[in-house]
């Protein structure tokens, strides 16, 4: 198991009350697929997440290989939200672009999968989520772009503390459309801060 610079192995998994988050695996192509195509509504215009075997396996190849396992090599690392209670997959997050030297900072894509959206289980994925960034990777910035009207994912990041730094025109192209995106950042001073005063 990959270790951090001071010994302490990176942790296969991060718990907490209602769920806990966990790397991608090739065991779990056909349930990932499966709610995919079920939330096919609900990532409509929003994210092209993978929905076939091949793309499955091309990103667990990108963000659950061996080097993601590595909190010092690791440019991008992938983890799926799991509920506790039936290990139904609730979401996905992805920490992407990893960038080392004077920046120390990744950016941040996630979505939900049905039937679970909107119950919570994202907000608790996120929190376990920046500790993984912040303590493992040892992150100084984690930044999210959001569509303008995408109101739950912008709800989202505000919950967990995130700070809106500015608009970026026609900034990705998903679904074959060049999208508007507000830039949503947060710091490892910021995540501190709120760790400390909810102490």
């Amino acid at each position: 198991m990959p270790t951090l610079p001071n010994g302490a192995a990176t942790p296969p998994r991060r718990k907490g009350f209602r769920v806990y988050l966990r790397p991608p695996r090739p065991g779990d192509r056909q349930a990932f697929l499966a709610a995919v195509a079920e939330s096919r509504q609900l990532h409509r215009g929003w994210v092209l997440p993978p929905a076939t075997a091949a793309s499955f396996a091309a990103y667990l190849a990108r963000f659950a290989g061996p080097q993601s396992r590595n909190p010092v090599r690791a440019t991008h690392v992938g983890f799926l939200v799991c509920r506790a209670d039936d290990e139904s997959l609730a979401g996905v997050f992805n920490l992407s672009e990893i960038v080392r030297g004077s920046f120390h900072s990744a950016y941040l894509g996630y979505y939900a999968l049905a039937p679970h959206a909107g119950a919570g289980c994202m907000s608790e994925g996120l929190a376990l989520l920046l500790a993984v960034a912040y303590r493992r990777l040892k992150l100084h910035r984690v930044e999210a772009n959001i569509q303008p009207g995408n109101a739950p994912s912008i709800a989202l990041v505000q919950r967990a503390g995130f700070t809106r730094e500015g608009f970026s025109r026609r900034y990705v192209k998903i679904a074959g459309r060049w999208r508007d995106h507000e830039r949503w950042a947060m710091l490892a001073d910021d995540w501190r801060a709120r760790r400390d005063s909810s102490r």
